[in-house]
């Protein structure tokens, strides 16, 4: 077992995709194309969130003020901040530069969604979704560094304060039942806006590469940011192990003749 670094680290938290699969009237939405196939959380984590912070707002200021750019409706949407699903390509091209030589490393966790499974599993409750996936992906994790900031997006009443805590909890939880530890590391949660906070819109870009990767078997924005990608689980493969799914590394890498959406 790693002993813990002395390094304070952030660590900065996302989702996407949607944890639903039923609408009004218990409607299957994913039978019906209506959501998406895969719910997906990870966080970006580095030492010195400050310089990133700095160079996503001038960056920012910049293709705000390109007269160039002014002519695009989506490019108001930079007023609060990047976000990869509504960022213009121009936009998108600037943003994933800038990550590719940025200080960080990211972590993910993709549920592929299943009715039977959510409903078995987690009775349909996306809070209890969400918590068990941040669980899963800290377990092996929160125990690196003795002082952590964790910073979670705002989702709705699903990453609340209390429901994060638990989450880390329960992360700490699993692994003092594996190694027999107590973890004593010094963990601050916090819940803030994406606007508010830049790498929350750094994370958001670095997910959406994985979500069009699952969602649309399209690796190209993936493949720009993988050396930064250190862990996607892909935890309900049940072809690749049905007790812990699939974990791809750098050992493993997720490839296109690996594709999960032929899967």
């Amino acid at each position: 077992m790693q002993e813990p670094s002395d390094i304070k680290m952030y660590f900065y938290f996302d989702e996407s995709g949607s944890p639903a699969i039923l609408g009004h009237h218990g409607k299957n939405l994913l039978k019906e194309g209506l959501t998406s196939s895969t719910f997906i959380v990870g966080y970006l984590q580095t030492p010195n969130p400050h310089q990133l912070a700095v160079d996503l707002e001038k960056l920012r200021q910049e293709l705000l003020q390109d007269e160039t750019l002014t002519p695009v409706p989506s490019i108001k949407n930079l007023e609060n901040g990047f976000h990869a699903n509504k960022d213009c390509q121009e936009v998108r091209r600037e943003v994933f530069k800038l990550l590719k030589k940025s200080d960080f490393e990211a972590y993910i966790i993709v549920a592929r969604k299943n009715e039977e499974n959510f409903r078995k599993r987690f009775n349909m409750n996306e809070k209890r979704i969400y918590k068990y996936l941040v669980g899963e992906l800290l377990k092996n994790r929160v125990h690196l560094y003795k002082d952590i900031d964790i910073y979670f997006s705002e989702m709705k009443n699903i990453t609340t304060l209390q429901n994060m805590t638990d989450a880390v909890k329960d992360a700490t939880e699993k692994f003092q039942y594996k190694w027999g530890k107590e973890n004593h590391n010094n963990i601050r949660i916090f819940v803030q806006q994406s606007t508010q906070i830049p790498l929350l819109q750094a994370i958001d870009y670095v997910l959406w590469t994985v979500y069009r990767v699952y969602e649309r078997g399209e690796f190209r924005y993936f493949d720009v940011l993988r050396d930064k990608i250190k862990l996607v689980h892909d935890i309900f493969d049940e072809e690749g192990n049905p007790h812990y799914g699939t974990f791809y590394t750098d050992k493993n890498p997720l490839e296109q003749k690996k594709s999960p959406i032929s899967s």
